[in-house]
């Protein structure tokens, strides 16, 4: 089994998720009592709020050096948003990066859906680190159109997700919002908050919705078992 690095507590809700579906994960291919062997580098989420995601670069590479002084041998960033320097920091780092966003595509493509719509933090949604990565997959990529929406997933995922708060009121917003997307002809919806899939899932809808936590999570899995 390949060790892995996990950059998590970008927020520490997901991060157990992660833990949790990884281990799992193993356990389903390895049976009896293999589970994960896994290093992960929590960070205070508090300083990467402080800073703005666009200035939290070192405090990524600080995380990543020392996972690979711990001997992994690959990272995963937990998170979507931190995806913003994944790039750079596997040119920094010299090690292979677990990409959600490549992830993601490649389960999109595989269900034949070409026009996806994106919810997420508003980095995410406006920036093309993301976006990138599925278009060069041939996908179309949707977000809500009004800045005020983007700006309130924005402000619902840092104030309630991130501290595990969960609101009815709120699902149904997310609710209502994926909807639009469905109506601008979304044919399946991206979850690109690994806290997300906390509030909203595919029971909540008829097309397909990827889970950005799992699907990473079982490419992690893979990964370390190749």
């Amino acid at each position: 089994m390949k060790k892995i690095g996990l950059v998590g507590g970008i927020s520490w809700v997901s991060t157990m998720d992660y833990y949790k579906f990884i281990n799992e994960g193993i356990n389903e291919k390895l049976g009896g009592l293999n589970f994960a062997e896994c290093i992960i580098y929590s960070l205070n989420f508090g300083e990467t709020q402080e800073k703005g995601w666009e200035n939290s670069f070192e405090l990524l590479l600080n995380a990543c050096e020392g996972l690979k002084k711990g001997g992994v041998v690959a990272i995963a960033l937990c998170a979507n948003t931190a995806h913003l320097f994944a790039d750079k920091l596997q040119e920094k780092i010299e090690l292979p990066f677990i990409h959600i966003g490549i992830e993601t595509a490649k389960a999109v493509t595989k269900q034949g859906i070409r026009k996806v719509g994106l919810i997420g933090t508003k980095f995410t949604m406006e920036m093309k680190f993301y976006r990138n990565k599925l278009e060069e997959n041939g996908l179309e990529v949707l977000i809500p159109e009004k800045q005020e929406t983007r700006n309130y997933l924005q402000y619902s995922i840092v104030e309630e997700l991130d501290r595990g708060i969960i609101k009815e009121v709120t699902k149904n917003n997310y609710i209502s919002i994926v909807n639009d997307l469905i109506e601008r002809g979304a044919e399946g919806v991206i979850l690109g908050c690994t806290e997300i899939p906390l509030l909203i899932s595919q029971e909540d809808f008829s097309i397909p919705v990827f889970d950005t936590t799992k699907i990473h999570s079982k490419a992690i899995v893979e990964y370390m078992l190749s």
